[in-house]
């Protein structure tokens, strides 16, 4: 009897966090449709602008500088899927690292395909998949709480190289490897009537063949952060 009881109880809070749920999105949705419906302007009928876009342009001509790593190559319109990188070679001492930047480049293009893009582009076989949770803070604004960003982290070879490999999709306050992420970020700015712009950011570090990449896991972690520290404080 108490095991139906509490199977009762357990269903009618189930309900309750449903229904708290279905409010919360009506009220979201009221406090944009119902000033829309007054107005007659419509927040998905106007396409906010890209407010830096001038600094993803730049960004996609010129690279960026990063504390600690000298640039050797830069390679621009680099085509891979349709799309146009800009390829950096960079060195920290002995170590050699290649930067693959994709920065949104209309307020219209949306991130899509572009891991596949590579891994297509490389032709490499890949394992030891995992995700690489990090944290940036920047000095300049100190009151503010860290970006949280969750990246792709795996290995990569083909007959003459490995890689231990890092990717995400950089936004103003964090970033991710999913589609998905990006989307939402970009819909709550849109009710502010705002864009989340992005840069894919695919680090690629060549590694003694079949290692493993937990060796080199520390100074990933750390030009990952650089990377997302200055793209949140020169492009975003």
């Amino acid at each position: 009897m108490k095991q139906i009881i509490s199977a009762q109880k357990l269903l009618q809070r189930y309900q309750l966090s449903k229904i708290v749920v279905l409010v919360f999105l009506l009220v979201l949705v009221g406090a944009v449709a119902i000033p829309g419906y007054l107005t007659g302007n419509w927040p998905w009928t106007n396409q906010p602008i890209l407010a830096n876009l001038k600094q993803l342009k730049s960004l996609r001509q010129n690279g960026m500088t990063l504390p600690g790593w000298k640039e050797t190559r830069l390679q621009k319109n680099v085509v891979i899927g349709g799309h146009r990188w800009l390829v950096q070679e960079i060195k920290n001492h002995q170590t050699i690292a290649i930067l693959l930047l994709l920065p949104q480049n209309d307020p219209k293009n949306q991130p899509q395909v572009e891991w596949l893009d590579i891994d297509g582009f490389h032709r490499w076989q890949t394992d030891s998949h995992r995700t690489l949770r990090f944290k940036v803070k920047l000095a300049a604004t100190p009151d503010k709480p860290p970006a949280t960003i969750e990246a792709r982290f795996f290995r990569s070879w083909t007959p003459q190289q490995t890689f231990a490999v890092v990717q995400w999709y950089a936004w103003p306050n964090g970033g991710s490897p999913a589609t998905s992420r990006w989307f939402w970020e970009d819909s709550i700015a849109r009710l502010s009537n705002r864009r989340a712009s992005w840069v894919a950011v695919s680090i690629i570090l060549p590694i003694e063949a079949q290692s493993e990449i937990k060796i080199v896991e520390p100074l990933l972690e750390s030009l990952s952060q650089t990377v997302q520290a200055q793209l949140m404080a020169e492009t975003f």
